[in-house]
């Protein structure tokens, strides 16, 4: 059993992305702010509470989509194990709280993202593959779609979707 903290925080970035190589691999930092409120009767107002600064690093490919993508100011939801990252300096011992991002997203109760992905390098190229509908032949259950960056449709700009049912 997994005995890591998980977590998933919503807030600002307040320090922009800083990509690094290490004898590891490839480290992308930035630090976020996250701020609870509550709603104070006597002025019938929400309220900021004080907020939360976390340092949150993500490595690999992640490290890389979010120096490509994320800037300094952006509403971000990151989700990822918490820890005490601990050392020493001349002052005595010092800690800081970091996540290890899993994932991290654009908050998009504050705007709209263009998402795209990332060619992986490390994947074997894709055959070409013709649609099974013209060749008149069914479609095997695990070969249901032809992955690509290309969307799967475009939206008339005077046209909006139907919302989804609940």
């Amino acid at each position: 059993m997994s005995k890591e903290t998980l977590i998933t925080v919503v807030g600002n970035v307040v320090k922009p992305p800083q990509k690094n190589r290490t004898a590891t691999g490839s480290v992308t930092k930035f630090r976020v702010a996250s701020t609870a409120q509550r709603f104070d009767k006597e002025s019938q107002r929400w309220v900021d509470k004080k907020p939360l600064f976390l340092d949150v690093e993500c490595w690999g490919e992640l490290g890389g989509n979010v120096s490509h993508t994320v800037s300094k100011g952006d509403p971000v939801v990151v989700h990822g194990e918490l820890f005490t990252d601990e050392w020493e300096t001349d002052q005595g011992r010092r800690s800081r709280t970091v996540i290890r991002a899993a994932s991290v997203a654009p908050d998009l109760s504050w705007g709209t993202a263009d998402f795209r992905r990332t060619a992986r390098s490390s994947a074997p190229p894709q055959p070409e593959v013709a649609d099974p509908g013209e060749l008149g032949e069914d479609v095997p259950a695990d070969e249901d779609y032809i992955t690509g960056v290309e969307t799967l449709y475009e939206l008339d700009s005077d046209t909006l979707p139907e919302p989804a049912l609940h």
